[in-house]
């Protein structure tokens, strides 16, 4: 819910608006925390904790021992795999609040790759079965169009760069708020100006594509994951979806318009589709990499679901703690700074150096030999 009013302090690593090599430190305050510093407390302050007040109370209470799980949270398997009747140690722990910091990681590394002309963008292909037909390009090769998604989805309340489909949307989140229900969906994630090698084929854990789904499916709620077209690959035949090579010769007139970082100057080897995702073999191939997520609904309802007391073994109607009723826009925008970071890692260990003018340096000389290959 929006009660946060998110602003990240830089407390080290950066020096008259440089990094220094040091860690970085960002803090962002929750301002909730003051209602719970009773029950989060370090130290013991009930002397004795007694099962049978079990129950869940609320903030400020003499006790908050939480024993009943919530459907379709880590409560029940967390409690089972850490040996604890307390759910409170779970839940807060395993709760999307924690993407916060991700997302200010992300922040750093987007302005990293910004200097090398690398933008990660995002936008919300669909919200309860309800789809954009403008968003969800899969294959697309143009970086304008997707650029211009991304600027549309900005101004979006729902990040959807379809304005017909907007208000579809929100009008379905207004009535499963209403109902007391949540709704997911799916976003996707573009990263533009990625030169290609980024990434290896050698081991099965430096892939791009394995990374980036590592990264992406780490953010909670997310349960699946496409790269390019995806899965509809699976259901078409080789010659309808296998990018083609082409390539156009410096001396070809008139130019075409460069899709990569490996085609500056409207020449050197391209792809008229991008149904790969920007990634072949485990390695970017020049073209916009397209990520796809899936994300289920909240499962906090308003509606209660059903679920069983740990200690008492009776069933109950599950505990209702301050949830949103769809974090599908929210969400897009942690799935770019997991790309933003994945994709800086990939980049430093290809051209990292002791300073941004090394770096430069090492990836100007890698274009180089892009053109001349």
């Amino acid at each position: 819910m929006k009660i946060e009013t998110d602003a990240a302090r830089i407390l080290s690593g950066v020096r008259h608006g440089k990094t220094i090599g040091s860690p970085i430190t960002l803090l962002i305050e929750n301002k909730d925390w003051s209602n719970w510093q009773e029950i989060m407390s370090v130290e013991l302050r009930v002397k004795s904790l007694k099962l049978k007040n079990s129950e869940l109370r609320t903030p400020n209470s003499e006790l908050s021992l939480v024993t009943r799980p919530r459907p379709g949270h880590a409560d029940l398997a967390g409690a089972i795999k850490y040996d604890t009747h307390d759910i409170r140690n779970i839940l807060e722990r395993s709760s999307a609040r924690e993407t916060a910091a991700r997302t200010a990681a992300g922040a750093v590394a987007r302005k990293f790759l910004s200097e090398f002309d690398i933008k990660v963008m995002s936008y919300v292909v669909e919200i309860g079965n309800t789809r954009s037909q403008e968003s969800g390009v899969r294959s697309q090769a143009d970086e304008k169009k997707l650029i211009t998604l991304f600027e549309k989805a900005e101004a979006s309340p729902v990040r959807c760069p379809d304005k017909n489909i907007e208000r579809k949307i929100i009008n379905k989140i207004d009535a499963a708020m209403k109902k007391g229900d949540t709704l997911g969906g799916i976003f996707e994630v573009i990263v533009t100006g990625v030169p290609p090698g980024l990434g290896s084929y050698s081991q099965w854990d430096r892939r791009l594509n394995a990374r980036l789904s590592y990264a992406l499916t780490g953010i909670q709620a997310i349960k699946g994951i496409e790269i390019g077209l995806g899965l509809e690959m699976s259901r078409r035949s080789g010659s309808e979806v296998i990018d083609e090579i082409y390539y156009r010769s410096q001396k070809s007139n008139p130019p075409r318009p460069p899709l990569s970082k490996g085609g500056e100057g409207g020449f050197g080897f391209y792809r008229k589709t991008n149904n790969a995702g920007g990634i072949e073999g485990g390695i970017s191939n020049g073209m916009p990499i397209i990520l796809r997520a899936a994300m289920k609904p909240i499962p906090t309802l308003r509606t209660p679901l059903s679920s069983v007391d740990i200690i008492s073994k009776k069933p109950f109607k599950a505990a209702y703690e301050r949830s949103d009723v769809c974090a599908v826009p929210a969400a897009s925008v942690v799935g770019e700074a997991m790309a933003a970071l994945v994709i800086a890692d990939c980049f430093l260990e290809k051209f990292g150096g002791d300073s941004m003018g090394e770096v430069q340096r090492n990836y100007e000389g890698y274009l180089k030999q892009i053109r001349k290959f």
